[in-house]
């Protein structure tokens, strides 16, 4: 017996707003190019952190798990931060369109994509916890597809400095 995941997926979405669908902007509405998210904070941390690592938990070896916590912390709260930008982007009321953008295969992920309909500009950001770590030129060849689509395309690097 074959038991199809969308019941399920729609009720934590739905009923318990646990996660959210995402598609790649500009995508149709009825495409398959679709992910989904955690959206609560607590639930990711706990998903990437101690769930995946259950074994370690049930043997009692938190040493290893702090220790797995304070290397991944830093790139895994990018996510974190990510959604701050878009949150301040959002509130800011200059877009029309929030959201991500990746091709097929998750390449060419472009962590924040913010577009003005009436401007006809759209702001491209990468999201790092370190403005060091953000190479503008990998963000601008990531985007010619995108940027073959759009015009008037600004390229963003944004950090916890910008917070």
């Amino acid at each position: 017996m074959k038991t199809s995941v969308g019941p399920f997926l729609e009720k934590l979405e739905n009923d318990f707003s646990l996660i959210k669908k995402i598609r790649p902007i500009l995508a149709r509405p009825t495409g398959r190019t679709v992910k989904y998210e955690i959206v609560d904070n607590s639930f990711y941390f706990w998903f990437r952190f101690v769930f995946k690592n259950s074994s370690a938990v049930e043997i009692g070896n938190y040493e290893f798990l702090k220790s797995l916590v304070r290397r991944d912390y830093p790139s895994s709260s990018e996510k974190m931060l990510e959604r701050y930008f878009l949150e301040q982007y959002k509130a800011s009321e200059d877009f029309s369109e929030l959201g991500t953008y990746w091709e097929r295969g998750n390449s060419n992920e472009i962590d924040i994509d913010a577009v003005n309909s009436l401007e006809k500009s759209v702001v491209l950001a990468e999201v790092k916890g370190s403005r060091a770590k953000i190479d503008l030129n990998v963000l601008a060849k990531k985007s010619t597809t995108l940027v073959e689509k759009l015009h008037g395309y600004e390229i963003v690097a944004l950090s916890l400095d910008d917070m």
